[in-house]
């Protein structure tokens, strides 16, 4: 879903990841203008959403993350900023919502 948000919007839409340790290797290899990375998401190697953020940031510093959450996960959401993370949007997605935190995340 947020994939067909973003493709309407003209972004392009690189790769996508099952889980955090194939997002990190994505990352890794792609080097995306910007990252949407799941709050919770299988574990791998004891690597869960927020663990990626902050892989991904001890790779690049500057890289523009935005956090995917369900209403209720505040405390995470917070973790996951103080890890790096740029902004959030929740699910269920409003469009206007991802394309404005793409944008700023873009910008920032």
């Amino acid at each position: 879903m947020l994939s067909d948000i973003l493709k309407k919007e003209g972004y392009e839409v690189c790769g996508e990841a099952e889980n955090a340790k194939a997002a990190i290797d994505k990352y890794k290899e792609l080097k995306p203008d910007v990252v949407t990375c799941d709050i919770v998401m299988p574990k791998v190697e004891d690597l869960d959403g927020i663990g990626a953020v902050k892989e991904i940031m001890k790779i690049d510093p500057q890289a523009r993350v935005i956090m995917v959450s369900a209403m209720g996960q505040h405390s995470l959401v917070v973790e996951a900023i103080q890890a790096g993370a740029k902004d959030f949007i929740t699910k269920p997605f409003q469009p206007s919502r991802v394309v404005e935190a793409v944008n700023r995340a873009l910008k920032g």
